[in-house]
């Protein structure tokens, strides 16, 4: 049967067609090839030809199994072969596979590249090699005649791969001999044996045990995507909720860090004890803890301060970022999860020797990670506005059976992980994309800001206090607000209404910032929509009546009382051995320890004791923010899908360098003269041929090596030859000394 080669036929492509497989298979035009020869070897390597399947749907690869499967790789087939072996029409996806240059040739002489066995494995389809025994032989009737158990051993090897490894497979003996399955089906010669524990299902048996074809109909047949719509203002008011509440515990992360940053393992990343404390602290499991500690430390609010004894501490980033509006805040950390090179959903696995992967590890790092959670949110988004996926099962079968060589061994889970982050940042909610994340799909970030904006339920200037000393936030309360509520009452459960609770130590917190009884009871005088109960007025007067009694300083520091009685007490106290206490005035007291130790421990011993400035006012130790460090800059390139792909007009060059490459290989050239050892120093012959080719105005084939080092051929009328340059009358410019060999060509 007759047919051409790959460059043949590539040559004989429109330039249109080779700029869009130029496109397409971007690994090809780098570095340009010299002509179509040259195109075709590149495209027939294995990793070239790996790479063009991983955008390929299950179909069109099914398509490419089956003209292996007939032999294509070592002779042309015909599309009944394939058609015949799918049991259904492949003329789509062979149009896809043609595109790609995986296929070539009309429909009665069709050729795949002969590597591409070795690309894509040594069983396509998951069959074995044929058996030239079982030609002429009835296999359904052979098949009816095996037991249960021989049945069982046939269907498992069908589904593939076709080899299975067994101690049976020893030695051949006679049926009435054989004990077991595999030697009664090697008897039969339903198995064929390979070597001494390996044995194979041969390819006419497995077809027949698929039902007459290489493929199930339902394996080529792309699965439907069940969805549920909803209204787009929905999506995005539940996607808020999830961020406000991603923010708050972003907003702890960086409270806890800065008090009593983290230490960095040895191997780097973050201990399995300092995760958990971090869930505990933030009321959420090891996956959403370390979520938000990698979203932390990829948006440059944390990271590894690099010491003698490194830890993770918040940056001077995390300042500002404090200091910004909830959306402003929400879209920084939404786009540092899509550009962040790395897998939180990683930790906790094992790597080859069986050891955890920790979070903020090295071993975390993916940097194919943002295209593949571009691609599933991409997914989404294709979807009508506020359409919502079912099930995220659903959607993981949906995009295997789109490209199921593409995301590795991780590739299922790499989808459940993107929902799962999606979710809790907010970009993502009822299986559906918020406008949003649609902006920032688009690289829009001040409209995903706006969007989201929009979509967060407006601040509230008023709490709900209770009789049971809790305080009720019915929204997210305005930023002036929140800072008076949460310095005098602690979280107690978060949500979309906040419930706070008021108690002796929150009180007494606030007293120690400076705030009095009186400002306490007019902050929920004012602010609580409902009656405050006498139990918070009470227990905020009996705190304040204790508190400040006594009165500290830095000596190491100091104590001070008028009630010598309260000092005597205090001295007789053990805990005033353990601080060093000791009187040097009837009202003061001195200790060797620093203040915040003196004052932590009366404190522990029962009492209320209050630090003081040098004007005698109360002052709050706590004010310092904590350990900060210098902010590192963060790389600003956005992560896309796919990697960029050559521009239209140097697509247009290269093809043009593809057609000028071909014909000067198909030229017919007269006696050639060459640089010396096929250098490229200039030699009197090859000027002396160029200046008569200038002349007479006469074509010359030459040879040169271009900037990338490669070999090509060019066919060029020359305009001008000087300065050590040959310029040709289409404007082109070739330096003399990269030219190795000319020749004018012949009529």
């Amino acid at each position: 049967m007759p047919g051409t080669s790959l460059a043949d036929w590539l040559r004989s492509r429109p330039d249109g067609t080779l700029a869009a497989l130029l496109q397409t298979r971007r690994d090809l035009a780098t570095p340009p090839p010299s002509n179509s020869t040259v195109l075709a070897t590149r495209a027939g390597t294995p990793g070239s030809i790996s790479r063009a399947c991983e955008d390929l749907d299950t179909f069109t690869l099914a398509v490419f199994d089956a003209l292996l499967l007939a032999g294509a790789d070592t002779e042309p087939v015909t599309i009944g072969e394939v058609d015949k072996l799918l049991g259904r029409p492949a003329k789509g996806g062979l149009e896809r596979l043609r595109d790609r240059a995986l296929a070539w040739g009309e429909d009665d002489a069709i050729r795949v590249p002969p590597t591409a066995r070795e690309a894509l494995g040594p069983f396509p389809a998951g069959l074995g090699s044929p058996s030239p025994a079982l030609s002429g032989i009835d296999l359904a009737a052979a098949v009816d005649e095996v037991t249960e158990a021989e049945r069982a051993l046939l269907q498992k090897l069908a589904a593939g791969p076709p080899i299975g490894n067994t101690r049976d497979a020893g030695a051949m003996v006679p049926l009435d001999e054989a004990t077991t399955p595999v030697q009664k089906l090697l008897a039969r010669g339903l198995l064929l044996r390979r070597d001494d524990t390996t044995v194979e299902l041969p390819r006419e048996l497995g077809i027949l045990l698929r039902g007459g074809h290489a493929f199930s109909s339902a394996q080529l047949t792309e699965p439907e995507l069940p969805t549920h719509p909803h209204q787009q203002s929905t999506v995005d008011q539940a996607a808020a909720g999830e961020a406000m509440e991603f923010l708050r515990h972003t907003e702890r992360l960086i409270a806890l860090w800065s008090e009593q940053p983290p230490p960095v393992l040895k191997s780097g990343g973050l201990g399995v004890r300092e995760l958990r404390k971090l869930a505990r602290e933030l009321d959420v499991d090891d996956q959403r803890a370390t979520l938000v500690a990698e979203v932390a430390v990829g948006a440059g609010l944390a990271g590894d301060d690099q010491s003698g004894t490194p830890e993770w501490v918040p940056t001077v980033l995390a300042d500002s970022w404090l200091a910004s509006e909830p959306a402003a805040r929400w879209a920084m950390l939404a786009q540092a999860w899509l550009d962040l090179p790395r897998s939180p959903g990683l930790a906790g696995q094992r790597d080859a020797k069986d050891k955890p992967l920790a979070p903020l590890s090295e071993e975390l790092r993916r940097p194919l990670a943002p295209a593949g959670r571009r691609r599933v949110l991409a997914a989404l988004s294709e979807l009508p506005a506020g359409t919502g996926v079912k099930s995220v099962e659903e959607l993981v079968a949906a995009l295997a059976w789109q490209a199921p060589r593409r995301g590795g061994r991780f590739r299922d889970e790499n989808v459940r992980w993107t929902m799962s982050e999606a979710t809790a940042l907010g970009l993502v909610a009822l299986g559906a994309v918020t406008t949003a994340t649609g902006a920032l799909l688009e690289d829009d970030r001040p409209n995903a800001t706006l969007a989201m904006a929009e979509a967060l339920p407006d601040p509230v200037n008023h709490v709900l206090v209770q009789a049971d000393l809790t305080v009720v936030a019915p929204g997210p309360l305005e930023a002036d607000l929140a800072t008076e509520i949460t310095a005098v009452a602690d979280i107690e459960s978060a949500g979309h209404a906040t419930v706070y609770r008021v108690t002796e130590t929150s009180v007494r917190r606030a007293l120690d910032t400076g705030r009095t009884a009186a400002e306490l009871h007019a902050l929920f005088g004012e602010r609580s929509a409902t009656p405050v109960p006498q139990s918070l007025t009470y227990l905020i007067d009996d705190v304040a009546r204790r508190h400040g009694r006594l009165r500290g300083g830095v000596a190491g520091s100091f104590l001070r009382c008028d009630d010598e009685v309260l000092l005597a007490e205090v001295l007789g106290n053990p805990a005033a051995e353990q601080l060093d206490l000791r009187k040097i005035a009837p009202t003061v007291l001195i200790s060797t320890y620093p203040l915040a130790e003196v004052l932590d421990g009366l404190r522990a011993a029962g009492f209320a004791p209050a630090a003081e400035g040098p004007d005698g006012r109360v002052v709050d130790l706590n004010r310092n923010r904590g350990r900060r460090i210098p902010a590192r800059g963060r790389n600003a390139r956005r992560v896309h899908a796919e990697p960029s792909s050559p521009g239209g007009d140097q697509i247009a060059s290269i093809v043009a360098n593809l057609r000028a490459g071909d014909r000067a290989a198909g030229t017919r050239r007269g006696t050639a003269v060459r640089a010396p050892g096929g250098g490229g120093s200039d030699t009197s012959m090859t000027l002396a041929l160029l200046a008569k080719a200038t002349r007479e105005q006469r074509e010359v084939w030459i040879g040169f090596v271009d900037a990338h080092g490669t070999a090509a051929q060019r066919v060029v009328t020359p305009a001008r030859v000087g300065g050590g340059i040959l310029e040709s009358t289409d404007n082109e410019r070739y330096p003399l000394h990269r030219i190795t060999s000319a020749a004018l060509v012949e009529d």
